[in-house]
């Protein structure tokens, strides 16, 4: 299983197939990734635990443990962990290529 450390968390990646990609991912209290979106594929999260602030094309909503969010292709997202736990979800890429290169970053805390 590959784990990556990121400066927002880590993410590991269980499944990586040619239709489909399953990761956990882990956002540490306070942290956030870019402001981001997809070409090529489609997420759905499912939150395992703590709780955060998702936004979705500009829209805020608060998520939490049992959660269920889908971010179609081409969806502008991001989520912050508001808690002091860390937030980790689960997610379930699908699409026609999972690269990390397929991110399109409209805004990020960390100027990458």
């Amino acid at each position: 299983m590959e784990k990556v450390e990121k400066p927002w968390g880590y993410y590991k990646t269980f499944v990586d197939e040619d239709f489909s990609k399953v990761k956990e991912i882990c956002i540490k209290p306070s942290h956030r990734p870019s402001y981001q979106f997809h070409l090529h594929r489609s997420e759905t999260w499912i939150v395992i635990s703590g709780s955060g602030l998702m936004t979705l094309d500009g829209v805020m909503s608060e998520v939490k443990k049992g959660d269920i969010i889908q971010v179609p292709v081409k969806a502008k997202h991001r989520v912050e962990n508001t808690g002091t736990e860390d937030l980790i979800f689960i997610e379930v890429q699908f699409g026609e290529y999972f690269g990390e290169d397929d991110i399109v970053r409209l805004e990020d805390d960390y100027e990458r």
